[in-house]
């Protein structure tokens, strides 16, 4: 029997074992450890990949979306619209920052419903929180003019799809900032915790990087304002530079396996899949993760777990508004819905064809037994 972890992280530190171990050296040799020429480094390079003029490096995405709510002024009173089917970041960040969580419904695709969010606004909504959930990015077009015609901020939540495009456009640089998560599993992810915010504006990014330094501005080294302990790593700065050599090609990796899902899986009517690759000519998406909806799921997951093959429920299987214990009471039918029957298979760059093959034959032999 086969064995196919969900993700397998020693296989990823192993897949460029060498070059990691030189980076490491480089880095502790030189005493390098905090904000060194190794973060400057990365960052200078994600934001040329992104073709956007700032990118800062953070100590992991919850903090670039605290960090981005505080540098555009969101307070207390204010209302800050955002999908209820996201990690509990995305909430605890408005929560933090002093602003009421307003949760949206989803659509089929699984990302935040533009027509949801048109219900939600108040006179008191100050920002759209779109999620780039899963790789693929939200309809930025419905979106955006929703925002200009309510004059809203957007801050996009990218934290699962950096490289995903709408539009030939890159997620993260719909918003003022865009936000990301280098969370080891990521498409580029470091060997712990970090993040970083995107913006073009000049002025958010000063704001952003006294936040991350205790309030200090880099510039004179004076407090200016109250600020956190949240700076990107270096020793992870420099990882995630040489990953991001890497990254187009992990990415391309990650597209094939899609494909042979969806090649695979197509045929059952008792699932539904994601977009495939291509299949939509607006999006480019880059599969984060394989986000499927299947009928008799929790069955399945037993019987993909006894052949060997790990699957996870997203969240552990509650979108936001189903925590009740934080108080929340909405009622969003189609995401209800889809928390039914949601699971993630496995998908990173470590994957071979033959596992891809494996784990759909097994799915296809779950569901005969049912037919038959």
């Amino acid at each position: 029997m086969k064995e196919i972890p969900f993700f397998n992280y020693p296989a990823l530190f192993q897949q460029r074992k060498d070059e990691y171990l030189d980076v490491v050296h480089d880095v502790l040799s030189r005493g390098a450890y905090i904000m060194q020429k190794d973060l400057v480094n990365f960052e200078n390079n994600l934001a040329k990949y992104l073709g956007i003029k700032h990118a800062i490096g953070v100590a992991d995405g919850t903090m670039a979306l605290l960090t981005s709510l505080i540098a555009v002024g969101i307070k207390e009173g204010d209302e800050v619209i955002v999908p209820s089917h996201t990690f509990i970041a995305s909430a605890a960040a408005i929560h933090h920052a002093g602003a009421k969580i307003i949760l949206a419904d989803c659509q089929e695709d699984h990302l935040i419903d533009p027509v949801s969010i048109t219900k939600l606004i108040t006179p008191r909504t100050k920002v759209i929180m779109p999620v780039q959930l899963n790789g693929r990015i939200a309809n930025m077009d419905a979106i955006t003019q929703i925002a200009a015609e309510n004059n809203l901020i957007i801050i996009e939540d990218s934290c699962q799809a950096l490289g995903a495009k709408y539009k030939q456009q890159f997620a993260g640089t719909f918003g003022i900032t865009g936000t990301f998560s280098f969370f080891p599993a990521k498409t580029l992810g470091c060997f712990g915790d970090g993040g970083a915010v995107v913006t073009n504006s000049d002025k958010v990014a000063a704001k952003i990087r006294m936040i991350r330094d205790h309030g200090r501005d880099p510039t004179d080294g004076k407090v200016k304002l109250f600020g956190f302990n949240c700076r990107l790593d270096n020793l992870q700065a420099a990882v995630l530079g040489l990953k991001l050599k890497y990254y187009d090609e992990d990415i391309d990796r990650r597209r094939n396996i899609a494909r042979l899902y969806d090649i695979h899986l197509r045929p059952i009517r008792q699932i539904l899949l994601p977009p495939a690759p291509e299949s939509e000519v607006d999006h480019f998406d880059v599969f984060q993760n394989y986000e499927i909806e299947a009928q008799h799921r929790d069955e399945l997951k037993i019987f993909l777990s006894e052949a060997g093959i790990g699957t996870i429920l997203q969240w552990g299987g509650y979108a936001i508004h189903q925590f009740r214990e934080l108080g929340f009471n909405s009622e969003l039918k189609c995401t209800e819905e889809m928390t039914k029957k949601f699971m993630l298979l496995p998908l990173h760059s470590m994957l071979s064809d033959e596992d891809v093959i494996y784990i759909c034959q097994k799915i296809n032999e779950f569901y005969n037994s049912k037919i038959n």
